[in-house]
């Protein structure tokens, strides 16, 4: 489980993820659960319960990620706080009992769920699609109910929630900035509460000699995370310097390729 060439792949995997993120202003789950699935799976943990390892960790990995998002658009006045309260409820309790019927799902049928949710993601990226907006924000109770939904789909796929609820902010008139900020606020709650669900719901598979717990492989998730933390400020940078709107489209296909190579792993 601790092989040199493993601890390698995630730090590099980290460092793509990290570089990403702040290129391309995304999470890093579609990136993360492909990579990790193929890395778990060389390394001997049983197809079974393989998918269900990779979104945990990577739930785990996106707690760290969201923290620093958050804290860096909070800063630039990005967070509409009073959405966040109205939807963060809904999204706990959506995101945390989402995991616990993934884990009655078999890895196969999280696969397929996986990639054809990567898919309608890369074509959104691709095309750079945005939804009409509408006038004002919604009701409190429809913000809850639609955090709900939110945090549930997340917890399928283990991804922050951005690529659902920044297109949800934008239908509801707010600021494209702002609307980024929001959902680096939300994606918060989902991270949290999606990783205690994986741990819990994963517990039975615990290998304190291999440092897994639950759902959630400790390795993996400290390298991934430490490096993407430390490799964000290069996509920052890089956003002055590279063409995104190309490097956005090379990526929405990269996103495509890797779901379908890890649906292919179990047909």
């Amino acid at each position: 489980m601790f092989g040199l060439e493993f601890l390698i792949a995630y730090a590099l995997l980290g460092i793509i993820v990290g570089i990403a993120a702040g290129l391309l202003g995304i999470g890093g789950g579609g990136i993360i659960v492909p990579v990790l699935t193929a890395l778990f799976l060389a390394q001997g943990i049983s197809s079974e319960n393989v998918v269900h390892l990779a979104l945990g960790t990577s739930m785990a990995t996106i707690v760290i990620t969201s923290i620093s998002s958050l804290r860096a658009h909070n800063k630039k006045q990005g967070v509409l706080w009073d959405v966040v309260k109205m939807m963060a409820p809904g999204v706990l309790i959506g995101t945390f009992l989402a995991t616990f019927l993934a884990s009655i799902l078999s890895s196969l049928f999280l696969a397929i769920f996986f990639s054809v949710f990567m898919a309608y993601v890369s074509i959104q990226m691709f095309l750079n699609k945005k939804p009409k907006p509408s006038r004002t924000l919604f009701s409190p109770i429809i913000q809850f109910f639609s955090g709900s939904l939110i945090g549930a789909i997340s917890a399928m796929v283990s991804i922050g929630g951005g690529s659902l609820s920044v297109p949800y902010l934008l239908w509801q008139n707010v600021e494209l900035k702002k609307a980024i900020g929001t959902s680096a606020a939300i994606g918060l709650p989902i991270a949290i509460s999606g990783t205690l669900g994986y741990m819990i719901n994963g517990w039975s598979h615990t290998n304190l000699d291999d440092l897994i717990l639950g759902y959630v492989s400790l390795p993996a998730f400290a390298i991934v995370a430490f490096f993407s933390f430390l490799t964000a400020p290069i996509g920052v940078k890089l956003v002055h310097i590279l063409p995104v709107g190309i490097v956005k489209k090379v990526f929405a296909c990269l996103l495509m390729l890797l779901s379908i190579k890890m649906l292919l792993t179990f047909i």
